[in-house]
């Protein structure tokens, strides 16, 4: 008799349509998360690297530049000659607190008009440098920690110094060129590598940053002109042009005469 063979069940069939959809829907949902992270990267670098945008800052004419707004009120730590880098008078009414980050593009632009208000205030005026390094600037706390070592083995004037040739220096500036501009600002540069590789001043930098963050610096550079006089502040937020500070500073002044 013969056997009768059993068709063998026939194998699910594989819809090509719905296996792309699947295939398509994981690519977009792979994109989504890229655009989505790549959106949050420069908005953060937006809010965080500050500044005018590059487009609107010491460009045209001084007639060209719109009126600054009026400065918001941050709460920042008094300045005070014997704990912060003080360039100026001790005596002066009005210091300038500068919260900057030495690998900020903006910060050097603003760096470069500094010399314009030093000039046009005079002993009215003294300079306080706070760090405010970015975490996405990888120079900017190796650069702020140099700067320190320098302070301690040359003073005030050697770190005001180092300050000049960090900034002078960058964009292209490398970490491994600090000890040849701490030669030049007139320290040890032996006794600065050893001060900068063992990671010293690290708890003081933080603690800067700290300090700022929680006063409401969101961007550098970021200014606070200080009436040592009545705790009055102005805020100078961005690389403005000399003529737009200006008016910030002159507008804290009108407010104390």
């Amino acid at each position: 008799m013969a056997k009768t063979v059993k068709k063998s069940e026939p194998l699910a069939s594989i819809d090509p349509l719905k296996n792309n959809m699947y295939v398509l829907l994981g690519v977009g949902l792979v994109i989504g998360f890229i655009i989505g992270h790549l959106y949050t990267q420069v908005t953060f670098l937006k809010k965080g690297a500050g500044g005018t945008a590059p487009t609107a800052a010491g460009t045209g004419q001084p007639g060209d530049q719109a009126a600054p707004e009026a400065p918001k009120k941050i709460s920042i730590a008094k300045p005070d000659p014997a704990k912060d880098h003080w360039k100026g008078s001790k005596d002066a009414r009005y210091v300038h607190v500068e919260y900057s980050d030495f690998e900020c593009p903006f910060c050097k632009r603003y760096f470069d008009s500094m010399g314009q208000i030093e000039k046009a205030y005079g002993d009215k005026m003294a300079f306080v440098y706070r760090h405010f390094p970015l975490s996405f600037h990888p120079k900017a706390e190796p650069a702020a920690r140099a700067s320190e070592c320098v302070a301690s083995l040359g003073g005030a004037s050697a770190f005001w110094k180092m300050h000049d040739e960090i900034f002078n220096a960058m964009p292209t500036m490398e970490v491994t060129q600090l000890g040849d501009l701490a030669q030049k600002s007139g320290v040890n540069k032996a006794a600065f590598q050893t001060c900068l590789d063992g990671g010293q001043f690290k708890d003081k930098v933080q603690a800067q940053l700290d300090e700022g963050t929680k006063a409401g610096i969101a961007a550098t550079p970021t200014s606070v002109i200080y009436d040592m006089k009545t705790g009055e502040t102005a805020v100078i937020e961005g690389a403005l042009p000399f003529d737009s500070a200006k008016q910030i500073i002159d507008g804290l002044i009108s407010k104390g005469s």
